[in-house]
């Protein structure tokens, strides 16, 4: 055959819909895909809330993102179509699969897994291409969230990020490791390295800071400053004898004397690097001024844009950059006479099946599985359904696991924390062990069984359901409502605290305030705590039962939320 008989017959296959070569098509593809023209003289890369994936992973966006008070209808509360609508993002669409939950499975078994270090490595070195000066910043949650970063503590991710370069991070879930192991990567692996920032964590004493507050590099020969933001509340959403010695909080009025101080020593561009969480972030942009971007993380939201907020001086840019290594977020500044001019931004997902794995971070990844592989990969039962977790009330995984405590501590009520983290499985995959300490791998992983009284059943819920939906963002904790088995119930997020819940009942009987009940829960705060992990209980229930049908959901009757925007369509 010559080379023009040979091109005929390529073209008679292409037109009748044969895939020529699968490399090359997902290379065109991908080139499309993550073409992003370089614009402005300075440019940072950020990724947030991996939560310790290595490898892809498939993970469903959250069909319930309730917003309420002045937080009603903007992002990051829009879900489904509305978030594709308001962003301008095509149905179907690549995108849509990556930020919606639309079309879950079909979308998935289509696109393929998304996020892994390599694929990550990948992108991130395609940017690099066009920006060598592009600084990485990790926005925490980091050290957490897998099996092999809970066993190494933490050290598997530590040499990941350094191999990935990163050049600055600020934490939250990295203070569960301890504070002396959080000192320790620090001073022996950051060192010349990567900059730990935190400028609202002091000592306790003599309120000392704990951490640099602050650095500034030179892009191009502009100076840059980036400003790390730990969790607000890491003492009192994990247990405080883990950090006994550091203080924390938003602290506004030190965010504006750094931001000053930063401006004073010749920054000519303020990125703060936060772990905020979306709706503080907006609420500190639109109170401490001086600030250009806020590349946040926390609530774990993938927000395709930025908001703009105004502010007495100026506006300033606020970025949500998604969870569990699926995105990286790209904000190119264009930087004159001394101020930001424009920007462009760009989160763009990460594919795997469209961007090659790195070799070295393949290495790494393959090296630190090695002693774990077997045990990670255990197969404990089958999934009928699909199992996820996120949504403000409850997730499969979620059901999953409150309905095994149920199962195998004998309690009425089970109690899970409405964690945002967590892989998803499709119907038909196998439930492996790496799969449960996805969702489960942390430091304080106890179970517990104790005789509640429904009033404090009551309070436990509106605890929680004040820190998710009090109208002040600086109220709120983030994460989303504490999974409940066996009790349903009625809440009302607009209601005042105190007066959300309502309707409590257990087997349709109503749960009487004096009545003590036998209540399972896992992953308490308070030191000295003991039980059996919450994976041994997860495991056993999934070992027992082999096929998992769908779970049936648990989800409380809502009351004022009919049109809300952060809720799918019933």
């Amino acid at each position: 055959m010559d080379r023009r008989e040979f091109l005929q017959v390529l073209a008679i296959a292409s037109a009748g819909g044969l895939a020529l070569s699968g490399r090359d098509l997902s290379a065109n593809e991908a080139d499309a895909f993550y073409d992003v023209p370089k614009f402005g003289n300075v440019s940072f890369m950020h990724f947030t809330d991996c939560h310790a994936q290595l490898l892809p992973i498939y993970f469903r966006e959250p069909d319930v993102n309730l917003g309420v008070g002045d937080a009603v209808g903007r992002p990051p509360h829009l879900v489904g179509e509305r978030l594709l609508k308001a962003f301008g993002i095509a149905a179907g669409s690549r995108e849509a699969h990556a930020f919606t939950y639309l079309d879950f499975v079909e979308a998935a078994r289509k696109y393929g897994k998304v996020g892994g270090f390599a694929h990550l490595a990948a992108l991130v070195e395609r940017l690099r291409a066009s920006r060598p000066y592009a600084l990485l910043l990790d926005g925490g949650d980091t050290w957490q969230g897998s099996g092999t970063a809970l066993w190494t503590k933490g050290q598997d991710m530590v040499d990941a990020c350094k191999l990935l370069g990163v050049n600055m991070m600020s934490p939250h879930w990295e203070f569960t490791l301890g504070a002396d192991r959080v000192k320790e990567i620090i001073d022996r692996d950051f060192a010349n390295s990567i900059e730990f920032l935190a400028q609202n964590v002091k000592t306790t004493d003599f309120e000392d800071p704990v951490f640099k507050p602050y650095a500034i590099r030179e892009m191009n020969g502009v100076p840059v400053a980036v400003i790390g933001q730990a969790f607000p509340y890491t003492p009192i959403a994990n247990p405080r004898y883990l950090v006994p010695e550091w203080s924390f909080g938003v602290q506004d009025d030190r965010m504006q004397e750094m931001v000053d101080q930063a401006r004073g020593e010749g920054a000519q561009a303020v990125v703060v690097l936060s772990h905020n969480g979306m709706d503080v972030d907006l609420k500190m942009a639109s109170r401490v001024t001086g600030i250009d971007s806020i590349m946040g993380g926390h609530t774990n939201d993938a927000v395709p844009q930025p908001v703009l907020v105004e502010n007495a001086a100026a506006k300033t840019l606020v970025t949500n950059a998604g969870s569990n290594g699926k995105f990286l977020g790209l904000l190119d500044l264009e930087v004159k006479g001394g101020k930001v001019a424009d920007f462009r931004y760009r989160l763009l997902p990460v594919f795997a099946n469209l961007l090659p794995a790195d070799a070295a971070m393949s290495a790494h990844i393959e090296r630190v599985r090695a002693p774990y592989k077997a045990q990670l990969e255990e197969g404990l039962a089958v999934s009928d359904g699909l199992l996820y977790r996120r949504g403000n009330y409850n997730g499969s995984f979620d059901q999953l696991i409150v309905d095994a405590m149920m199962a195998v501590k004998g309690a009425q009520i089970a109690f899970s924390p409405g964690f945002r983290w967590g892989t998803s499985i499709l119907p038909g995959q196998t439930i492996t062990r790496e799969h449960v300490l996805d969702q489960t791998a942390i430091t304080y992983p106890h179970t517990t069984v104790n005789e509640m009284t429904g009033e404090f059943v009551k309070t436990v819920l509106e605890d929680v359901a004040d820190n998710l939906f009090n109208p002040d963002p600086y109220y709120q904790q983030g994460g989303d409502m504490v999974r409940v088995g066996g009790l349903s119930y009625t809440i009302d997020p607009n209601a005042e605290m105190g007066k959300r819940i309502s309707e409590m009942r257990l087997g349709g009987v109503p749960i009487e305030a004096n009545k003590t009940y036998k209540v399972a829960s896992w992953a308490p705060v308070a030191e000295g705590a003991s039980g059996e992990p919450i994976w041994e209980v997860v495991e056993a229930y999934l070992k027992d039962r082999k096929t998992i049908a769908p779970p049936r959901l648990n989800l409380p009757r809502l009351i004022g939320m009919r049109d809300n925007p952060g809720i799918a369509p019933a």
